[in-house]
């Protein structure tokens, strides 16, 4: 393969260019790193990310913790780690003179360790009440231009092989950056076999996809859908160099590139494209909800009474629903500055048990489709209830339609399928979380949930010109 005609590698990845695609190369450096990051997991942990390093890396993973034997993954087992340039899981923090914290992590200008607004080189975090500041890794600091940069990116469809999808394609902004779909379709017409992942607040994720506790952080999850061949999303395996081509080609990028890398020689690498979508994704915060103004704000008419009594319900032992869905971001995998630990926690919701030992259909196995570790069957990480009423159909698969079907799965402490390939009782799946315990709801309490859940899409989110398509329609 030939070599990249601009500054992508450095000399010594130059030289092995012509043996090694950039997506390769990233991809092995990401698995190194994946290695790496998982010997700090917690084995013990019970609804965590399927054991140390001993477990996630050896027998059928492979040894450096990527997938070596399933071709069936060939895209998952490279996408974990930290960053193109190393930045652990995500940095333990901004560093510098941090407004509310020790801010004690590697490398930054300034942070925060509470809540508000912290300036990093010229870049304002503008947050809502009662969020901290996300982590941001060393090697991608954050800038206006970056993220003007990186959501011109998001929106072109030039990202993918054939001109038909961008980022923005599955992750729409009047969805809260989801689809609307099942399951997502690639750029050839390939189905795949997830639902596509709400960005909202994906700045604060510990880890990123529905069940990877290898891939901390934005820059390597998008070498995932670039690249990737199963399934196929963007479609640029191969086409390193025409990308580049085609974006140096465009006299707005010209512009853009140069702004937010004005001390490269050549801006235009793929690091840089990665590490400027990420710093637009980290832009995406949600936080304007009605639920906002009333829990926040102290507003008492921000959401009605029947909302006020689901909020309360939503909090108590009966529903369990606080234990997953916790917080400000209102999920229970979450990183921000000032974090004492990093939990990665993924859960079995008794969405299946087609074996009655637990299992679920493949490839949809959950964190065991990476680890290969049996208790990681069916673990999935929770989805953010941020924009909930606007992102069905729900499920990492897509296969609950509405919000009130969500309410019937959980009160019945897990899902019967009565016949098919999947049929099964997954209230008596042995491997579900300890949380799927089954509740009885009267009609007044569904009503008072789903006002609640309702009160928590935030408009502004879904229409911020900041988030939107800049390219001409």
């Amino acid at each position: 393969m030939s070599r990249l005609p601009r500054s992508v590698f450095s000399e010594r990845s130059r030289r092995a260019s012509t043996r090694l695609s950039f997506a390769h190369l990233a991809v092995a450096i990401v698995v190194f790193q994946a290695a790496a990051a998982a010997c700090s997991s917690d084995p013990n942990d019970d609804d965590g990310s399927g054991g140390d390093a001993t477990e996630a890396g050896a027998g059928p993973v492979g040894a450096t913790g990527g997938d070596a034997g399933a071709p069936d993954r060939g895209g998952t087992g490279g996408e974990g780690g930290s960053a193109i340039g190393a930045s652990g899981q995500g940095g333990d923090g901004q560093g510098g003179d941090g407004q509310g914290g020790d801010a004690s992590g590697a490398g930054g200008e300034a942070g925060s360790g509470a809540t508000g607004s912290g300036t990093i080189r010229g870049f304002t975090w503008d947050l809502p009440e009662g969020f901290p500041v996300p982590v941001v890794p060393p090697d991608n600091r954050m800038s206006n231009q970056k993220v003007e940069l990186g959501r011109h990116l998001f929106y072109d469809e030039r990202l993918s092989a054939n001109g038909t999808q961008a980022c923005a394609t599955c992750h729409r902004q009047d969805l809260a950056f989801t689809d609307g779909l099942t399951t997502a379709i690639g750029s050839t017409g390939e189905a795949h076999p997830r639902n596509s992942m709400s960005l909202a607040n994906v700045a604060y994720a510990a880890t990123l996809t529905w069940a990877n506790p290898l891939l901390f952080n934005l820059e390597a999850q998008a070498i995932v859908p670039m690249f990737g061949t199963e399934p196929v999303e963007l479609g640029l395996n191969g086409m390193e160099a025409e990308l580049l081509e085609r974006l140096a080609a465009v006299p707005r990028y010209q512009e853009l590139f140069d702004a937010a890398y004005p001390n490269d020689d050549d801006p235009f690498t793929l690091v840089n494209v990665v590490r400027a979508i990420g710093a637009f994704q980290r832009t995406l915060i949600s936080g304007n909800s009605p639920h906002d103004r009333y829990v926040y704000g102290g507003d008492e008419s921000a959401i009605s009474e029947s909302a006020k009594r689901g909020l309360d319900l939503f909090g108590t032992e009966k529903f369990e629903c606080f234990h997953c869905h916790a917080g400000f971001a209102l999920q229970d995998s979450v990183n921000f500055v000032g974090k004492t630990f990093l939990e990665t926690p993924f859960h079995n919701n008794a969405l299946y048990n087609i074996d009655g030992l637990g299992a679920y259909p493949a490839p949809n196995t959950g964190v065991h489709s990476v680890t290969r570790v049996p208790r990681d069957m069916g673990r999935f990480r929770v989805a953010t209830l941020r924009n909930i009423a606007v992102t069905a159909p729900y499920m990492h698969d897509g296969s609950i339609a509405t919000l009130s079907e969500v309410l019937d799965h959980y009160a019945a402490g897990g899902r019967t399928i009565t016949d098919g390939p999947d049929a099964g009782d997954g209230s008596d799946s042995p491997l579900k979380s300890s949380f799927m315990v089954g509740f009885t709801l009267s009609d007044q309490e569904r009503a008072d949930l789903l006002a609640f859940l309702e009160s928590l899409t935030d408009e502004e989110f879904l229409t911020n010109p900041k988030f939107s398509n800049p390219w001409p329609q």
